[in-house]
């Protein structure tokens, strides 16, 4: 089932111009960057929550280092579909879970705790997951696993860096 869906994400709907802006918004999140840059920007326009936006991106931090941590135990290779190449290239061959989905989720959580708008923040985050789909480079359970990491992280770092 996950090369299933896998195969419909890679070939479904699918144009060079496409590709082109589903490579270049995935880019977003790399390593968390667009969550770290919205935590940054929430310090900036809301100095006196300074610490409460500082723990935020600490909480993308946390969950983007055990992402990368579970990816070393668990070695899964990224997915290689017979005559469907990976759209992007990554920072590394492993797969489970999705770094992207994981920060992603994190983010989305936090900073929504800290005012910001749920539906944008969580489009946000689906729409960078499914962007590994379709760039072929990630089953669906990674994406899922990363987004539920992501999602349980959230709350319980924040906490622990009161």
């Amino acid at each position: 089932m996950d090369e299933g869906v896998l195969r419909f994400a890679r070939t479904a709907g699918h144009s060079p111009a496409r590709d082109a802006a589903a490579e270049r918004f995935s880019a977003l999140g790399e390593h968390g960057g667009v969550w770290l840059a919205i935590g940054a920007a929430g310090r900036l326009v809301d100095p006196d929550r300074g610490r409460d936006w500082r723990r935020a991106m600490r909480a993308v931090l946390f969950a983007y280092g055990l992402n990368t941590a579970i990816k070393l135990v668990v070695r899964r290779p990224r997915p290689q579909l017979a005559q469907l190449p990976q759209l992007t290239s990554t920072t590394t061959r492993l797969s489970f879970p999705s770094a992207h989905a994981c920060t992603s989720f994190t983010g989305a959580l936090a900073y929504s705790r800290l005012g910001l708008p749920r539906l944008p923040l969580y489009a946000l985050a689906a729409g960078l997951s499914l962007s590994r789909l379709y760039l072929g480079v990630h089953y669906p359970s990674d994406v899922i696993a990363g987004a539920a990491l992501g999602s349980a992280l959230a709350p319980r770092v924040g906490a622990a860096a009161r």
